[in-house]
């Protein structure tokens, strides 16, 4: 048997007026999942645990079978890995968002208007690391570029520091000054943050960027801080061998830690707009040359869902039918046995644009195994009539194991 796990970050949504009550995966045109939600197991899931905040690690964490509650140490760790950091057992990662604020003398009363910086791209966020690491970057402190806005500070020995930190997604458009670190150790990141803006502001990248009416990349802001994970193998915990094709490198890392092979892609950015047909081409290849599993992250209905964006959200599931799920069914046929799973890992509603903890939409189809499901449809509204896993973690031996 072949498995391949197609990941639509964020995809899950609320019923929207402007779209006659229906959610955008409702809305979306989409002939290939629909075809395959006629003879498919279709659920819900809830991938966020009680108390566990309704971040993409967390999520990714439960789709990819591994209880939160026992595994979950934080984000950033995971793209640590995925990036080469090393970490020791008493270092500390965060990540280090390159943010665009408003303009102001004084950092808390500044509005945070792009938690991306216009998804800056990953040579001129490399430079602007770069600097950041010449300037500040003294012990204990290092900063680690990566892809896009998405960077990294490792705090060695920091594993036992006590903070707060916002994620800047949460606290778009709103003034900053009660998002702030907080916590007995936090004075020292604030310190960074401060020092940031006097390097970046004027900056001629971002002088440029602003020229092109562009979001500059003004700030450090740190947040999603955690110690060195450690997972049980995938391979032993489901006796299958397995790849993962992700462009951000929360998942890739997380991929790595559970023992999956990583697969880069050309053209895949982790944003709206990726190498959608790419990453299928990708993940057929691996289950083609002898991977028994693929897990397949896509970013975009995520970043459309912090970015507010309607038509981008749509877009991009209707992106995934086309370019992904598509593609998928052209290639059914090389395949003796394989079934797939299309699944969010969280809700990413427009109306607030971050994360929520609601329940996300699953749907499983094996090409020699069809379902007479009576339901027909994979949405939010038609999921809600099939078996529910109040325990995300568990999808995923429905999925392997039947």
């Amino acid at each position: 048997m072949k498995y391949l796990l197609i990941l639509a970050d964020g995809m899950a949504d609320d019923a929207i007026r402007e779209l006659g009550g229906k959610t955008p995966l409702e809305y979306a045109q989409t002939p290939n999942i629909d075809l395959l939600a006629r003879s498919a197991a279709i659920g819900t899931a809830q991938t966020i645990p009680e108390g566990f905040p309704p971040g993409s690690d967390v999520a990714n964490l439960s789709v990819m079978g591994y209880d939160p509650k026992l595994y979950y140490t934080g984000r950033s760790p995971l793209e640590a890995v995925s990036m080469g950091v090393p970490m020791g057992d008493e270092d500390l990662a965060l990540r280090c968002n390159l943010v665009t604020l408003s303009p102001g003398s004084v950092y808390g009363q500044r509005t945070m208007l792009d938690y991306s910086s216009g998804e800056i791209s990953t040579e001129e966020s490399r430079q602007l690391m770069a600097l950041l690491q010449h300037e500040l970057g003294s012990y204990p402190f290092s900063f680690h570029p990566g892809i896009s806005y998405r960077h990294l500070l490792l705090w060695k020995n920091g594993a036992n520091r006590a903070m707060d930190l916002t994620p800047p997604h949460d606290i778009t458009g709103r003034v900053v000054g009660d998002y702030l670190p907080r916590g007995t150790d936090s004075a020292v990141l604030m310190e960074l943050m401060e020092k940031s803006i006097a390097l970046l502001e004027n900056h001629p990248i971002n002088i440029e960027r602003i020229r092109r009416g562009k979001n500059p990349a003004v700030s450090a802001w740190f947040w999603g801080q955690g110690k060195r994970p450690s997972l049980d193998s995938f391979a032993d915990k489901y006796g299958i061998r397995g790849s993962v094709v992700a462009a951000v490198d929360l998942v890739k890392g997380l991929g790595i830690c559970a023992g999956l092979k990583p697969v880069v892609v050309p053209g895949a950015t982790g944003a709206v707009e990726t190498n959608f047909a790419g990453k299928a081409r990708a993940a057929v290849d691996e289950l083609c040359g002898g991977q028994d599993f693929v897990y397949m992250h896509i970013e975009s209905p995520d970043e459309a869902g912090h970015q507010g964006n309607l038509k981008a959200k749509i877009w991009s599931i209707e992106q995934i039918d086309k370019e992904v799920v598509g593609l998928v069914r052209a290639e059914m046929e090389r395949f003796d046995e394989l079934r797939v799973m299309i699944i969010p890992d969280h809700p990413t509603p427009l109306s607030i644009k971050t994360h929520s903890s609601g329940m996300v939409p699953y749907m499983i189809f094996d090409k020699n195994r069809p379902v007479a499901n009576g339901i027909g449809q994979y949405n939010e509204a038609a999921a809600r009539r099939g078996r529910h896993f109040p325990l995300g973690h568990q999808v995923m031996d429905y999925f392997i194991k039947g």
